[in-house]
């Protein structure tokens, strides 16, 4: 399948889709155990997709002794590093010929712009899977120091069973990032999409199994979270659930898990990250377009989103109409038109989510600046334009709440410490930014930050080989690059008397 990037090519291409609609277990699709299904709706019109399999205890049952039985089998858990490295590199192959299949389904499925689907998020997933492919065969065990007669082994294991629960605003890339390192170190995985944008991670199943992953190693239970997600937390013989989400759910797994059998819990919860620019930014323009970038890429659906603009006062009212004017190159419009900068909104639910903070920021004293509606209702889908406050305060609920859409605070700030210490006032500490031409201020600013990710004089930098994840109640554990895979291994001591000889 080819993606000429044409609007009516892509719509077409759409159309003639087919749908991987059923669980995916021990190597098959299978209708769920009760029979019943969801409707899978497409934010781009209302309509809906497909109706995909709603799992719940049994199905998840049914996983979950799938994936130990193949992972006691040891054809995946004990496969040689190089076997291993071939088959997800097979598998990152795969994913990168069928990437304009895939990206079709996350813009349908999630509303974000094709053009982003194809440029970012396809090639940055089977790149990643490609990355810790490459990495298995260069990850060394440790000897560590000891006598004359003695051996210290320090060796890694595969941890067993691991549930993946993954967001909607990144579908395949959220779940890769947890998918190429656990694989990697020889676990099994049951994933679990966010009911709202199942398809590609049951079409990437497919392709798994294709690439010569043992049937059981990946299992896909498409569900709800009280449901699917809750019996994933709270089960006796999964050994590790890996969240991307919101804070309220990741604290429910961390009860799963005391409820249960102690299980490890990686979360990745989100922030309210702050962008601070002071007077002395080398390159306004630069940094408007970045902040515009930072909230309204994605629709404001990210993780990172730049939702906190802190200005330093003596700029704020010019820097604030530069970023007015890029924000206003980056409206709503179909997520199949590879014009669309922004798409739609993920869910009718979300929207009116955003809708409602968008009244709260405005009731509570904020300056809506532009933006602030509703747009397109004509299509049936559910898209926001995007929205700027000022004379925000940062105790204001809209500074204070992940809104998780377009939806931009500036607050103003004296100086720079001021900044910083405004920055940190929040539960969150996943990314934070700061704008400067002075090289000492960006060292202070950066240890100061208490946030996981810290950009400088730039937004969202980085790559596969630098650690994701936060402070505070933005997670714990890493994401990405080499430390993502202690996520995802026992770590064993064996020590060996050898005697007098």
């Amino acid at each position: 399948m080819t993606n000429p990037m044409n609007f009516e090519q892509l719509t077409a291409q759409a159309k003639a889709l087919d749908f991987r609609n059923k669980a995916f277990i021990n190597g098959a699709y299978v209708d769920a155990a009760s029979g019943k299904t969801f409707d899978c709706i497409s934010p781009r019109d209302g309509s809906v997709l497909t109706k995909v399999a709603e799992c719940d205890v049994e199905d998840v049952n049914r996983a979950v002794a799938s994936a130990r039985a193949v992972f006691e089998k040891g054809s995946w858990s004990e496969a040689a590093p190089a076997k291993r490295k071939a088959i997800l590199l097979h598998f990152a192959d795969l994913l990168e010929k069928n990437a304009a299949e895939l990206a079709l389904l996350e813009s349908l499925d999630m509303g974000k712009p094709i053009t982003l689907a194809a440029r970012d998020d396809i090639p940055l997933s089977y790149k990643c899977i490609r990355w810790y492919a490459e990495a298995i065969d260069k990850i060394y065990d440790e000897i560590s120091p000891a006598g004359p007669n003695e051996i210290g082994m320090i060796t890694r294991e595969p941890l067993g069973v691991v549930a993946a629960v993954v967001p909607w605003n990144f579908p395949l890339m959220m779940a890769v990032w947890k998918l190429g390192p656990a694989l990697a170190m020889g676990n099994s995985i049951i994933l679990k999409p966010a009911e709202q944008s199942p398809l590609t991670a049951l079409r990437v199943a497919e392709i798994a199994v294709e690439a010569g992953l043992p049937e059981g190693v990946l299992n896909v239970v498409p569900g709800f979270g009280p449901t699917a997600g809750k019996a994933l937390g709270l089960h006796e013989d999964v050994d590790c659930v890996t969240f991307t989400g919101s804070g309220e759910v990741g604290k429910l797994f961390l009860q799963y898990s005391g409820q249960s059998n102690m299980k490890r819990v990686w979360l990745e919860c989100g922030g309210k990250s702050p962008n601070i620019v002071l007077a002395d930014c080398p390159d306004m323009d630069a940094a408007a377009a970045a902040a515009a970038g930072g909230i309204f890429y994605n629709q404001g659906e990210v993780c990172t989103a730049g939702s906190r603009l802190i200005v330093e006062e003596s700029i704020k009212d010019e820097f604030i109409e530069k970023v007015i004017a890029a924000g206003a190159k980056m409206q709503p419009g179909d997520p199949l038109d590879p014009q669309s900068q922004m798409g739609a909104i993920v869910d009718e639910s979300q929207m009116n989510r955003v809708l409602g903070y968008i009244e709260k920021g405005s009731s509570e004293g904020g300056v809506l600046r532009t933006g602030g509606k509703r747009v397109r209702t004509e299509s049936g889908g559910y898209y926001v334009e995007p929205t700027v406050f000022d004379g925000i305060k940062n105790d204001m609920t809209i500074a204070k709440e992940e809104i998780f859409g377009p939806v931009l605070s500036v607050i103003s700030v004296k100086d720079w410490k001021e900044a910083v210490q405004t920055a940190n006032d929040t539960p969150y500490g996943l990314a934070a930014a700061v704008w400067t031409s002075d090289i000492n201020k960006a060292h202070l600013t950066a240890k100061k930050l208490r946030s996981g990710l810290v950009w400088v004089n730039c937004w969202d930098g980085g790559s596969i080989t630098m650690p994701f994840g936060g402070y505070k109640q933005s997670g714990t554990g890493r994401d990405r690059s080499l430390h993502a895979l202690d996520k995802y291994c026992e770590v064993k001591s064996t020590w060996i008397a050898l005697g007098n000889g």
